[in-house]
């Protein structure tokens, strides 16, 4: 009972988090940056212009993030770096849905909010990022 109520993270439970956390976003994304990437030639000309950008170069963008970036997530590779195209992805749905925070947009609300938190948080041991760590891949 005591460690329902502990405020300290032990080491293992911490890492299976960041695992969970990690997949459940990557894996949300993934479906969306399929569709996109599947149905690339009717979508190219009507997808959105964002600042400046065609609306190929945009799609092209959004599928990078949501299946590419997302796969990484997935894999824990790159981690963190994986994870800011995917909350400027998620800020840019949210602007184009006016700011709902609630209502039809709330998944992408929560997917920001994760991507957030495993950028601070970090991809954890059960990861690639840490398999590479620890062969010295990243190291001087």
């Amino acid at each position: 009972m005591r460690k329902l109520f502990a405020t300290h993270n032990a080491s293992l439970s911490f890492n299976i988090a960041a695992l969970i956390l990690r997949f459940g976003m990557g894996i949300l994304m993934i479906p969306h940056g399929y569709a996109k990437l599947v149905s690339f030639a009717e979508r190219k000309d009507r997808f959105m212009e964002f600042i400046g950008l065609s609306s190929s170069a945009s799609l092209g963008l959004a599928i990078f993030s949501e299946l590419f970036c997302a796969v990484l997530l997935v894999l824990g590779l790159a981690t963190r770096l994986a994870t800011i195209p995917l909350i400027i992805t998620a800020l840019v749905i949210m602007s184009v849905h006016h700011w709902t925070f609630f209502g039809d947009h709330d998944l992408i609300v929560a997917l920001f909010i994760g991507y957030v938190a495993i950028l601070f948080l970090g991809p954890g041991d059960f990861s690639l990022d840490k398999l590479l760590v620890s062969r010295s891949v990243y190291r001087k």
